[in-house]
């Protein structure tokens, strides 16, 4: 066989006669032979390794989607390296700054605290795909869900349910929040198309979205003037949070208050009541970002597409939270 041909069979290559493919593949079992990983990285001058960084991974929703990248990076054999950057402006900035210096051949990247001008002067020319929201329009390609709409879909799904007094749980002041204000935004649209008013009494802020300012959140609504029969939280631990609150305080989920969530974590289809949420296309995400990263380490003709805004589906999960059991 010439050189080319076994090349094409170790690299899998679909146009290869069956039978050639046998023949090859046996050579390949009786000499025990393995590819050359560093050999081939010295010929590509790449080293098979990206990057993804996500703000923290103690959220549900962030390790998931990591596993899922990196399931989606095995199917081309690259390793993921994963970083944690908190939503610190200086730890994204180091990020970015180094990924030369670490020999990453992509980064994925989540980011909470730079926006696009800083990261189009922070970066050099290796490839990147940005997730989430706080990064439209940017210097490179970008892969998230319509928040805005996902918001007004889990609103909605409240008002057709007769609930009239519908609290929003997740809202944050910082400009950089980005989540917050698109989905607050899908929240205030679905209650004018409701015909129902907005009142400020019922939007609960937050410092961060886990599940101990969710029940604090939850206390100030029940405490407050305008007492909620349901709750649209900004992510699903918020809910959890929630729930734990209302559970306390003696009120019925969803009898008393129906809680709707965000992300459809793993912990929302096991909790009780079980979690209404919304639930992206998280398979879909980190196989496009895995995509669009290959598509710019193969570009060679010297001739780069601008950066491209690509969403990705999301659906509505309604369980015990809004429906009863």
């Amino acid at each position: 066989m010439s050189i080319k041909t076994v090349s094409n069979v170790v690299n899998g290559y679909v146009h290869v006669a069956p039978d050639t493919r046998a023949r090859v593949q046996r050579a390949i079992d009786d000499l025990g032979y393995r590819p050359n990983a560093a050999a081939r990285q010295l010929r590509s001058g790449r080293s098979g390794v990206i990057a993804l960084a996500v703000p923290e991974l103690q959220s549900p929703y962030f390790a998931e989607l990591a596993g899922r990248v990196v399931q989606a990076a095995e199917r081309r054999s690259w390793t993921v390296l994963i970083d944690q950057t908190d939503g610190q402006a200086e730890r994204e900035r180091n990020l970015v700054a180094g990924l030369r210096r670490h020999a990453i051949d992509g980064l994925i990247f989540s980011p909470l605290a730079l926006a696009g001008e800083e990261l189009a002067r922070g970066g050099d020319e290796t490839p990147m795909v940005l997730l989430g929201e706080r990064v439209w329009h940017g210097p490179a390609d970008h892969v998230a869900i319509d928040n805005t709409a996902a918001a007004a879909d889990a609103t909605r799904h409240l008002c057709e349910s007769g609930r009239v007094r519908i609290a929003a749980i997740g809202a944050q002041d910082s400009p950089s929040a980005v989540t917050a204000h698109q989905r607050l935004a899908g929240y205030q649209a679905a209650l004018r198309e409701a015909g129902l008013p907005f009142d400020p009494a019922l939007v609960a802020e937050v410092e961060m979205f886990h599940r101990a300012d969710g029940a604090a959140a939850m206390a100030r609504l029940l405490s407050g003037p305008a007492r909620p029969d349901a709750v649209f939280c900004f992510n699903d631990l918020l809910a959890l949070g929630a729930i734990r609150t209302l559970l306390e305080r003696g009120c019925s989920v969803p009898g008393d208050v129906a809680v709707m969530g965000f992300d459809d974590i793993e912990d929302g289809r096991f909790s009780t009541p079980t979690l209404s949420t919304v639930a992206p296309d998280l398979g879909r995400i980190a196989d496009l970002a895995v995509d669009l990263l290959a598509e710019r380490l193969g570009e060679s003709d010297g001739v780069a597409e601008p950066p491209r805004e690509l969403r990705v589906s999301h659906h509505l999960v309604a369980r015990e939270s809004t429906l009863g059991r």
